[in-house]
């Protein structure tokens, strides 16, 4: 399959069409979950599909161990290329390597200003025109609304699409009727689109529960594979 084929047959084009033509520049999307669901690899597979657009990423990480988000990367790439069949694969993977940064902070050490300030210096002066920052090991728990609306600010003076992870310490519920995790209540007014990942007995279903000004609940008919780590369509 060529790269061009492989991009239409995403099943993440579902989420272009349910949100309103996907979370869009100058916007903030939140994928949340309780610890050990999904999230990193959600974040990673639509981090990975924005490469494959031909789009560059910064990916913003908080953990103590970098090299397990390249890990991630290699492992989501290649299980889509082997399943798709990705013609030129090596030449693929190439140009998404060079069109990929990966940035580590410790949590807490510096403020959201200054991290701002180091992906801004990353853009203007290093010369990387990202188009998506993808921000993996944010506390929502300890970050404020002030953090979020100064990263909206940021985002929109960039042109920048902003996808989170969110990991929940409570237990997700169906969507349907409860609205919000009440930790990302706080954080509402200033994301367009929230996806939870909840897990059944046999797959993690992707529910969207913010879709711009909508609280729709949907179900995407999305899921995470427990053994791929990949977001596939449900048959």
């Amino acid at each position: 399959m060529l790269k061009s084929e492989l991009i239409k047959k995403s099943p993440l084009r579902v989420l272009d069409t349910s949100e309103h033509g996907g979370v869009g520049k100058g916007n903030i999307g939140i994928i949340a979950a309780r610890k050990g669901v999904g999230k990193t690899a959600c974040l990673v597979h639509i981090a990975t599909d924005q490469l494959l657009q031909g789009n560059h990423v910064i990916h913003v990480s908080f953990t103590e161990r970098p090299d397990h988000i390249i890990s991630w990367y290699e492992d989501i790439f290649t299980e889509i290329a082997r399943r798709r069949s990705l013609e030129h694969a090596m030449e693929v993977h190439d140009e998404i390597v060079r069109n990929r940064i990966i940035m580590n902070f410790t949590p807490g050490r510096l403020s959201i200003q200054q991290i701002l300030d180091r992906i801004g210096t990353m853009i203007q002066k290093a010369d990387f025109n990202a188009d998506c920052i993808a921000v993996d090991g944010y506390d929502f728990y300890s970050g404020s609304k002030e953090d979020f609306e100064t990263i909206k600010a940021f985002a929109k003076d960039n042109g920048l699409r902003f996808w989170f992870s969110a990991s929940l310490r409570d237990t997700v519920k169906a969507p349907a009727n409860e609205k919000l995790p009440a930790v990302l209540a706080g954080y509402e007014s200033k994301a367009e689109v929230i996806i939870l990942l909840e897990p059944e007995e046999k797959r993690i279903r992707l529910n969207l529960v913010k879709d711009h000004r909508r609280s729709p609940g949907d179900d995407l008919h999305l899921s995470l594979d427990p053994k791929t780590l990949l977001i596939s369509d449900e048959e």
